[in-house]
């Protein structure tokens, strides 16, 4: 997934930072995604998601609000208001680089600011919130006794996320006078809501008032246990492809053909959690498949290992050979069955470099339907016609070059 950095200019004329994650094959659709409330661009969910996104053909810009992170300004002179106009022009940034985006995501307060956002951004066809707030004055609970001191001084110092934060008085008024209920009413968007019924920052209850306030098509779906900065990478994984499933309803992706000359297109492996061993496969435009190790060895286990693959290949190619046999032949073949048992391990063999020992793949073919015993014995011998038991059988070339 290649990230570039991206700037572009924030409501009060500072350079607010910015990365776009752009996806490895054809680029379907652009996201922009407004983190939580004091957090940044760069927080594992947002990293996680967007990888996840662009692995999908969904670009996806994640910037700082001013005063944050990377970006200029100063974030007690901000206000709700001031980071709904951020987004807008984020958006009119990303226009101007012919990337208009398609979709907004909002996690936790940017969830709230995404719902106020959508309206001015033209390109946008969809809206989904992650732990949003119904009620974006709900955020000031976390200023506790600061909030008189913000309310005499203008501007106090609280501790948030373990740092400490300016918040202005504005900040404060504006959240607390905003009013979502009318913008997430007149949406006319797409509208997904992720929420954990367990989030203790963000009840539960602000997802059954954004849900009740919007107008179909809307949907919501569950984040089970996730806390609400959706730190476990699988909670980020989860999110991400529901995300990226709902989308292609409504963003209406249409994928290229595969590159020319590319002999069924090309398989492309990426790297989808560098903390572990899961992996994002995509075979030409249209396939999307993960490849793990099982925890045992270090992994999550959310997809096949790389032998499993490797099993599945084979028998795949030695179900459909029979088939295509058997239809040529018209014999009656009602069902078929192929069980692989590949006797290596993948994990262990990643750390023997010999490879001395050969491969044993032992494969049970079942066949149904009322076929006679030559039949039966014909199509067991098909089976080791398979052009993936052939490419086992021999030598293969494998050719290696930096991209």
């Amino acid at each position: 997934m290649p990230t570039t950095r991206f700037s572009f200019t924030g409501h009060d004329g500072s350079e607010l930072a910015a990365r776009l994650d752009m996806p490895d094959g054809p680029h379907l659709a652009t996201a922009l995604f407004a983190h939580c409330f004091t957090c940044s661009k760069d927080i594992p969910a947002a990293r996680r998601i967007s990888a996840r996104l662009a692995g999908a053909g969904i670009a996806v810009l994640r910037f700082d609000f001013t005063g944050l992170g990377h970006s200029g300004g100063e974030f007690e002179n901000t206000s709700f208001s001031s980071n709904i106009r951020d987004l807008v022009l984020a958006g009119e940034a990303l226009n101007a680089q012919g990337k208009p985006p398609s979709l907004l995501i909002g996690h936790s307060l940017g969830g709230a600011a995404v719902l106020g956002a959508a309206r001015h951004i033209e390109s946008v066809k969809a809206v989904v919130t992650i732990g949003a707030p119904f009620d974006p004055g709900h955020v000031t609970h976390n200023f506790g006794d600061a909030l008189n001191t913000i309310d005499a001084e203008g501007v106090a110092e609280v501790q948030l996320g373990g740092r400490p934060i300016r918040i202005g008085r504005d900040f404060v008024q504006s959240v607390k006078a905003e009013n979502l209920e009318e913008d997430i009413r007149n949406l006319h968007r797409a509208l997904l809501i992720l929420h954990a019924p367990r989030d203790q920052t963000v009840g539960i209850e602000n997802a059954a008032q954004i849900f009740s306030a919007a107008k179909h098509p809307k949907s919501f779906v569950t984040l089970d246990d996730a806390d609400h900065l959706i730190t476990r990478s699988q909670d980020a994984e989860y999110a991400a492809a529901i995300i990226s499933a709902w989308a292609k309803k409504y963003l209406k992706l249409s994928p290229p053909a595969p590159p020319p000359g590319a002999p069924e297109g090309i398989v492309r492996v990426n790297e989808a959690d560098p903390d572990g061993f899961l992996q994002d496969i995509n075979s030409g435009p249209d396939h999307h498949v993960l490849a793990d190790e099982p925890v045992a060895y270090g992994g999550t286990n959310k997809g096949m290992s790389p032998y499993g693959y490797l099993s599945s290949g084979l028998g795949a190619c030695t179900s459909m050979t029979i088939r295509m046999y058997a239809r040529r032949k018209k014999w009656p073949l009602s069902h078929v069955r192929v069980d692989v048992c590949h006797d290596k391990v993948h994990a262990q063999d990643a750390d023997d470099a010999s490879g001395a020992r050969a491969d044993t793949f032992t494969r049970v073919v079942y066949l149904e339907g009322d076929l006679n015993v030559e039949q039966r014995q014909r199509l067991l011998e098909i089976a080791n016609r398979c052009p993936v038991h052939r490419t086992l059988e021999r030598t293969s070339k494998i050719e290696t070059r930096a991209g």
